[in-house]
């Protein structure tokens, strides 16, 4: 286990409600959608999920948590998951609050596909 994940054990027992369960329920998903993902924490205290290059982060407010896919405009999402951060042209997050269920399935598919752009950016060619 490196530094992060323990880093990200701490946060998710720090918060010690339904954000806890919550942000370890989705770190748990991500595991499963992609076993190889790599855990980081950056900015000054974000779990950040990566494979390839980032593909989320997991912020935690008051009366919400956070998932945001940095690259998540170029996603399908056909569940509808995306629910913040539409107005831009590279990231949507996922916010969830107190009682809401994120449908497992359909977050790892997201999370997969997220993996998968990583992969595709990759194997291009840089531009000169």
């Amino acid at each position: 286990m490196n530094e992060a994940s323990v880093l990200i054990d701490q946060r998710i027992a720090d918060l010690g409600d339904w954000r806890g369960a919550a942000l370890a329920r989705m770190r748990g998903l991500i595991r499963e959608a992609v076993p190889e993902v790599v855990e980081s924490w950056k900015w000054m205290g974000t779990p950040v999920w990566e494979h390839g290059g980032i593909l989320c982060t997991g912020e935690s407010y008051k009366s919400w948590i956070k998932l945001t896919f940095l690259k998540g405009a170029s996603l399908d999402d056909p569940a509808g998951l995306f629910n913040a951060s539409m107005e831009g042209n590279a990231r949507r997050a996922i916010d969830i609050r107190e009682g809401e269920h994120v449908d497992a399935e359909a977050f790892k598919a997201l999370i997969r596909a997220a993996a998968e752009l990583n992969a595709a950016a990759k194997a291009r060619p840089k531009k000169r």
